[in-house]
């Protein structure tokens, strides 16, 4: 009987570790299935090869082939003036070496507009536009916004100085971008610089102006907004029109002619007139 309840027992046990096994199977199918279809749903991003920094990159460090890897990246969102490998990176025949002007994280892509040419530093001359000039002008704390400029901002130049024997304050220079504040170039500075001097970005016209303005009078900055437009009206104010006086308007004379009365007379041949006292 005891054998016939063990036997019982050990088939019970079979059965039911098959059923566990069968339904593990039937589980793991329709979980694969599930997968499946979820990835025939799923949008397909196409995904490109882009260069991007292995570690942390620092304004003024020299980036080389260690320092970058190639990374898939959505075609979609690509970032321009992207790197595809390290042909583009660096050109044949140029230095394995570019410099860095603006911050760069790590598994960020490298891009074109925070880096030098290969071979050049991160000095004034990688941060010039083609065309334009680094002109430098003098401040102090308060006509330097107190301290709060850093390169990489835009500013309104303002010129104090005499017109026609009165003091006028103009706006002769709109959105002018600052390339260096003293001797720091670095456009992810945060900290307050009190500076002497500002490097502005302008174009020769531009610099010309500035420099006969800066001879002439005292020049002053204005911070502008990241997104603000340049102005493009005459901005001009003298000290009658900071306080509101308005010239009083001076009558005009009218000239009048005094009315003369004369005779005439004759001397031989010659006719003479002479005033006399008008009775009208």
């Amino acid at each position: 009987m005891r054998m016939i309840f063990g036997l019982v027992l050990v088939a019970g046990l079979g059965l039911a570790g098959f059923a566990v096994y069968m339904a593990q199977g039937y589980i793991q199918q329709y979980e694969q299935a599930l997968a499946q279809e979820r990835a025939n749903t799923a949008p397909q991003i196409e995904l490109v090869p882009v260069l991007v920094a292995k570690t942390p990159l620092r304004y003024g460090e020299q980036l080389t082939a260690d320092k970058m890897a190639l990374a898939p990246w959505p075609k979609k969102w690509l970032p321009e003036g992207t790197f595809q490998d390290e042909k583009t990176m660096f050109p044949e025949g140029a230095p394995a070496y570019r410099s860095v002007l603006r911050a760069v994280e790590a598994g960020e892509p490298l891009l074109a507009v925070k880096l030098t040419e290969p071979g050049a530093d991160a000095g004034l001359t990688a941060r010039l536009g083609k065309g334009m000039r680094a002109f430098a002008i003098r401040v102090d704390v308060a006509s330097g916004v107190s301290g709060f400029l850093r390169p990489g901002d835009t500013v309104d130049v303002y010129w104090t100085g005499d017109v026609d024997r009165k003091q006028v304050t103009r706006l002769i220079q709109s959105g002018v971008a600052l390339i260096a504040v003293d001797q720091i170039a670095d456009n992810d500075t945060t900290r307050p610089l009190i500076a002497r001097t500002v490097t502005v970005e302008a174009t020769p016209q531009q610099v010309a102006a500035l420099a006969q303005a800066q001879s002439t009078g005292r020049l002053s900055l204005s911070l502008v907004a990241s997104d603000e437009e340049a102005i493009s009206e005459v901005v001009e104010i003298d000290q009658k029109r900071l306080l509101g006086i308005v010239d009083d308007e001076v009558p005009e004379l009218v000239e009048t002619q005094k009315e003369v009365c004369t005779i005439r007379t004759r001397r031989g041949a010659e006719v003479v007139e002479i005033p006399i006292p008008c009775t009208n």
